[in-house]
């Protein structure tokens, strides 16, 4: 079964404008492997060539950040929702 993925807005255009699209998998790897597979234009955006997770990206299985869980060997089923969200950078906020 799928999983239900979501994608943020900078990465809808190699989805077909889509905010949310079914994948499947048993891990995360192979969930994004299968997006690829659907959608070239993924390619590159959330898992590097070495096969590890862009830094400029967080992916979290239904509320948890796979950082802290098996990273890419998360395990999911198809009751999850994973949620790709652009990193955010910043530092501390200037007062007057």
């Amino acid at each position: 079964m799928p999983v239900d993925v979501r994608l943020p807005t900078v990465l809808r255009q190699h989805a077909g404008g889509m905010a949310s699209v079914k994948a499947n998998g048993t891990t995360l790897a192979e969930v994004f492997d299968d997006l690829v597979r659907q959608f070239p234009g993924l390619a590159g955006q959330v898992v590097t060539d070495n096969g590890t997770l862009h830094k400029f990206v967080n992916v979290y299985v239904n509320d948890d950040d796979v950082r802290y869980l098996d990273k890419l060997e998360t395990k999911v089923s198809d009751d999850d929702v994973v949620s790709i969200l652009p990193a955010v950078a910043g530092g501390a906020l200037a007062t007057n």
